[in-house]
Parts: structure tokens; C-alpha cells; sequence
């Protein structure tokens, strides 16, 4: 572990005071200022000092996709590790050790088990938090039984949500649910159809795309959004780019959104 990433989880650690204090946000951008001159920081530090930064102004969605260059995050069977490579998985786990909890839709959970801890880098686990409003996942699942980080289900007594008509969980009240208990930043991690919603719903302040450098030609897509008539309607985003190894981050932040 880096003494600039020790020193960035601690920053992060101060945004929730800050948050209460200006005076506070004052020293914290001084301190991550400092940060961007380190040497030993990890690759893409830009782009996670600008998280911290966020965080520091109030709650704070970012979600995160791997994909390839043609926006498939598997093949049509679902195979999918690795889309990406170490340095891009590095990043992911660094997402959730800033984090104060990751968000997972009940499919991910079903088809790949995650743990959805922090194993590649130092910090702490995030809390766990499913979106299963049919009650879909089993309690033999990784995230019920490890023990290793709470595990939050979305729509029930864990953590109340009301339901739209369709019987869905509205992303905004669950970002809402989950700040009103003090967890004001969440990774909104995957699947893609569940971070295409929140994308759509206007609910993420940042985006991560890691990208690689492989064609599938076919497989399941990423980002799926509402159709468009006309490029007037497409969602147009301001992005700053980083390597990863052999994939490139696209740091994305949402600033017109999609109209039909």
C-alpha cells in the first residue's frame, strides 16, 4: 500500500465532515491538491481525488461498467471474467473501499456470487446492498454468509424503499434510503441493466467505464437507455480518460439528459 493511497481513504474518510463543515471542505481540498502532486499515487488517482472532492459537497452515485470496445460486458453464453484487466479490477476495488456501500442488482448476485469486497487493495468493505424487490436471490449466497461486510436488501425491513407501479425500487429512493442512514456514497456497481437505470434516472453523478481493448462482435450489452428519435436527445457526457494496464478509464460525468 502507497502512503498517497493511505492518505486518500483517510481524505475520503474526512468528506463526511466536511459535508457539515465549509470550513472543513477548505482543508480537505488543500489536502487533496497536495495529493495530485505525489508520486506514488495509483494510476487513475486523478479521477479518485475527484470523487473525494465530490463527496465532500454532499451524497455522491458513481457507477461503475466493464465492457469492451464494442460495449459488451459478456458473451452471449454470460462468460465474462475477465472482460478487463488486473489494473482496471485494481480500480474497482478502490471504487468500493471509498465507497460506504456498493449497490448490485438480484442478477448479478445470481449469476456471478460476488463478494463484492475489498481484496485487491487496502481499505475497508463497503456495505452490501441488493436490489431483489421479487425476492429472487438465495440466502446461500456469498454476501449473506461470508460475513466479511453487511448486507443490505433493498425493499424490505433492511432498508425500506417504496415501489413504483411496476413493482421496481426507484433508484433516487434508494439513494435516498440509503444517505438517510449514513451511507452517502455508493457505488452503484452492476449489473448493467441496474446502472443503466440509475444512468437513465438521472441518479449518477459519475460514471466509470473501463474499457478493453477486445472486440466480441456479439454477447450482452452495456449501457442501455431509452430510445432516442434524433442525436438532439442522446445523453452527452464530459469525460476525462486514464490507462489501466491495457484498458483506459473513461471518466465520465452526466450533464444533459436523454429527451425523446
Amino acid at each position: 500500500m502507497t502512503q498517497a493511497w493511505a492518505s486518500l481513504r483517510a481524505a475520503m474518510a474526512e468528506a463526511a465532515t466536511a459535508r457539515r463543515d465549509p470550513q472543513r471542505r477548505i482543508v480537505l481540498r488543500e489536502q487533496l491538491d497536495t495529493l495530485r502532486q505525489r508520486d506514488d499515487a495509483p494510476p487513475a488517482a486523478e479521477a479518485l481525488i475527484a470523487i473525494a472532492a465530490q463527496a465532500a459537497e454532499g451524497p455522491l452515485a458513481v457507477g461503475q461498467l466493464g465492457q469492451t470496445l464494442d460495449g459488451r460486458i459478456a458473451t452471449v453464453t454470460g462468460h465474462s471474467q475477465y472482460v478487463n484487466g488486473p489494473a482496471a479490477l485494481d480500480h474497482l476495488h478502490r471504487l468500493r473501499a471509498l465507497a460506504d456501500a456498493v449497490v448490485v442488482g438480484a442478477g448479478t448476485v445470481m449469476a456471478d456470487n460476488p463478494a463484492l469486497t475489498v481484496r485487491r487493495v487496502e481499505g475497508d468493505n463497503p456495505v452490501r446492498v441488493i436490489l431483489d424487490p421479487r425476492g429472487r436471490v438465495p440466502r446461500d449466497r456469498t454476501v449473506f454468509t461470508d460475513g466479511r461486510a453487511p448486507t443490505l436488501v433493498a425493499g424490505t425491513a433492511d432498508l425500506p424503499v417504496g415501489r413504483d407501479g411496476d413493482g421496481s425500487l426507484p433508484p433516487r429512493a434508494v439513494l435516498d434510503a440509503l444517505a438517510g442512514i449514513g451511507l452517502a456514497v455508493v457505488l452503484v456497481e452492476g449489473g448493467a441493466d441496474t446502472v443503466s437505470r440509475f444512468l437513465a434516472a438521472g441518479c449518477l453523478d459519475r460514471l466509470h467505464l473501463l474499457v478493453a481493448p477486445t472486440l466480441l462482435g456479439s454477447g450482452r450489452p452495456g449501457i442501455t437507455l431509452p430510445d432516442v428519435a434524433t442525436m438532439e436527445g442522446a445523453m452527452r457526457l464530459r469525460a476525462r480518460t486514464y490507462p489501466l494496464g491495457i484498458d483506459t478509464l473513461f471518466d465520465l460525468t452526466p450533464r444533459i439528459p436523454i429527451a425523446g
